[in-house]
């Protein structure tokens, strides 16, 4: 069969440089064209050219998508529809995540009116923690594949291209069927991820727009053994499944060769969970004279200094962690498992083996204070991350803070379609969109909002923190100095 799979447009509706390319979807193509389907990969939000990076401010743009995605004019929904058009698929799938949901019922309906008959599959968190409220808001989508894609997709894939109609033996598939809809058994998760083939890059449209750091995104593992609040874990059940180091390293060497690739990023949700792991995949790299660089996330009690030291020394020139709040109290409330001790303390090992780090901050928790936001701005004076990022909490389905703010009467449990072309994506699920918090208005938060996220910026801007930027990524830009110009601009365009 045909078949397209799309990432939806968000961040292009507001000109902001999206890096990257849809991992999840590159794996779903691989495992496709394998079994013998023709595959493109439409990601309908790369945006490689823009140099607008402040994400920050990105909530103030989002009416700007309300208002696009329901132009028939505006290039990107003419885009989608020429590009439906110039490939024919018999199949469309759509990847979703929340603040996506419009733009993904809108490919939808795009691909409907391009051919009735052409079938539409939503999958991606969103569309596993909210099946039936997808089925219900609309006809357009066929059926929903619920949790890990990969084996799901094929077997319907080839059970639509067999044209067959029973599709009850599906485990992990979710449709309707006589107004009924229909849940089928739970899928089993991938146990060898190593069976899977690499991701498909090369069927992405637009090959050549990526550079060779967007094409170095890779995943060693999935799942996290973390039960955080506001993510939502209970999709992959707490359990972490392994790919084998060996098979990593001969995708970094595949990617290495064909596009040229120094700089990698590892998307796993805690990449140091296994420090054993880490530290032979650290030796494995340097005793293979592979001199690459790479970044990672991971959390504040996951590292120590002779897990840091060895990481850097195999390559590693940045780490992510999530810090989230400077208030116990909060802390304690997301359920992170971590203290303000443990915050200090690995900001000090950083510091002390001299390795690129960014903090993760969030603000705008049910029961959340004034004064514990700014217990927030004074931890981040205090451990002085390289870099810092700060969002303001929006209620995701399927997670433990979205029933806490159901039971405080700030979320509501659905949505109708209506509500996803209406409101704003910060807004999606809120049961008042003037009261996100339960302890102050939204004047008062929105003053508040604002002053965290200029002090923020304003930490971010300064000299020592892009020094210690370009420091941590000087190799790549001696390898490749296009990067550092393309690096230079985006700057420029953020500290405007």
């Amino acid at each position: 069969m045909n078949i397209l799979l799309v990432d939806p447009p968000f961040y292009r509706f507001f000109n902001y440089f999206n890096r990257y390319f849809p991992l999840g979807l590159s794996y779903l193509s691989a495992v496709l064209k394998k079994a013998g389907h023709q595959v493109t990969i439409y990601d309908a939000d790369c945006n490689k050219n823009s140099k607008e990076i402040n994400y920050a401010r990105l909530p103030e743009k989002y009416p700007i998508y309300l208002k696009e995605l329901q132009n028939p004019e505006n290039p990107i929904i003419r885009e989608i529809s020429e590009t439906l058009a110039r490939h024919r698929p018999d199949v469309v799938g759509v990847t979703v995540m929340t603040p996506k949901v419009a733009s993904a019922f809108t490919i939808a309906s795009l691909a409907k009116k391009y051919n009735k008959n052409c079938s539409v599959i939503f999958g991606g968190p969103h569309a596993t923690l909210k099946t039936d409220e997808i089925l219900k808001n609309t006809e357009d989508v066929d059926f929903v594949v619920n949790g890990e894609g990969e084996i799901v997709l094929l077997e319907l894939v080839n059970a639509l291209s067999a044209n067959g109609s029973n599709f009850s033996a599906i485990n992990g598939l979710s449709y309707r069927h006589e107004d009924k809809i229909i849940h089928n058994n739970t899928r089993q998760f991938v146990d060898d991820l190593d069976s899977l083939p690499f991701p498909d890059r090369e069927s992405l449209l637009s090959l050549d727009t990526y550079t060779s750091e967007d094409m170095g995104l890779l995943m060693g593992s999935r799942g996290c053994p973390y039960n955080c609040s506001y993510c939502a874990t209970q999709i992959w059940t707490r359990r972490v499944r392994y790919r084998s180091l060996a098979n990593i390293i001969n995708e970094i060497k595949y990617v290495q060769h064909h596009y040229g690739t120094r700089q990698f990023t590892f998307k796993d949700d805690s990449f140091t969970v296994n420090k054993k792991r880490v530290m032979e995949f650290c030796d494995e790299l340097i005793s293979a004279g592979i001199k690459i660089n790479w970044d990672c996330n991971t959390r504040v009690d996951l590292v120590d200094s002779e897990l840091l030291k060895t990481m850097k020394k195999a390559g590693c020139n940045s780490i992510k962690a999530g810090i989230e709040s400077g208030s116990e109290r909060i802390l304690k409330l997301m359920d992170k498992g971590i203290t303000l001790e443990h915050i200090k303390a690995s900001a000090r090992l950083f510091r002390e083996v001299g390795i690129h780090w960014t903090a993760y901050f969030m603000m705008g928790i049910p029961t959340e204070t004034k004064e514990d936001v700014q217990k927030t701005l004074r931890l981040l004076y205090e451990i002085r991350p390289s870099f810092a990022s700060i969002g303001v909490y929006e209620p995701f389905p399927g997670t433990n803070l979205f029933d806490v703010g159901i039971e405080r009467k700030l979320v509501k449990q659905d949505m109708s379609y209506e509500d996803f072309f209406t409101r704003i994506p910060s807004d999606y699920y809120l049961t008042d969109v003037n009261r996100r918090v339960d302890t102050m208005d939204r004047g008062d938060f929105k003053a508040l909002e604002k002053e965290v996220k200029e002090a923020f910026h304003n930490y971010n801007k300064g000299v020592v923190r892009i020094f210690e930027r370009a420091k941590a990524r000087s190799s790549v830009y001696l390898r490749n100095p296009k990067i550092f110009l393309n690096d230079v601009e985006k700057y420029l365009g953020w500290v405007k």
